[in-house]
């Protein structure tokens, strides 16, 4: 089981950024996808959420019409199309699978299977 989140680095504010999540090793279109970000000194975050064969899509408050999550389950791959960044979003994002059961719990680490390396997503002038 493989997971690789990519695409970070460093922008001005305001800037864009698109992360990519390939998977491979266990049933994608049937896994959901958790994006998390984890900034230093803080717990990880739910950032958002996407259900296997888009059944549903989620973000937390914070990133709410400026990130967009998506899959394309041809390419067992996801994305997490980041617009008009801020300072506040600079941490290390990862990209999570499982199945996570209950809805109320997509934000919760432990309830997903698989984890990828995280990418550094930098935000600064």
């Amino acid at each position: 089981v493989q997971l690789q989140a990519s695409g970070g680095g460093s922008v001005q504010p305001g800037g864009s950024l698109r992360l990519s999540c390939e998977a491979s090793g266990f049933q994608f279109d049937y896994s959901v996808i958790g994006w998390f970000r984890q900034a230093p000194g803080k717990e990880r975050e739910g950032v958002s959420y996407i259900a296997s064969h888009d059944r549903g899509i989620y973000y937390v408050d914070s990133v709410k019409g400026r990130f967009t999550v998506s899959r394309d389950d041809a390419k067992n791959t996801a994305y997490l199309q980041m617009n008009d960044l801020k300072p506040e979003d600079t941490a290390v994002y990862y990209c999570a699978a499982g199945h996570v059961p209950l809805l109320r719990l997509w934000q919760v680490p432990d309830e997903y299977d698989y984890w990828g390396h995280g990418t550094l997503v930098t935000v600064s002038s």
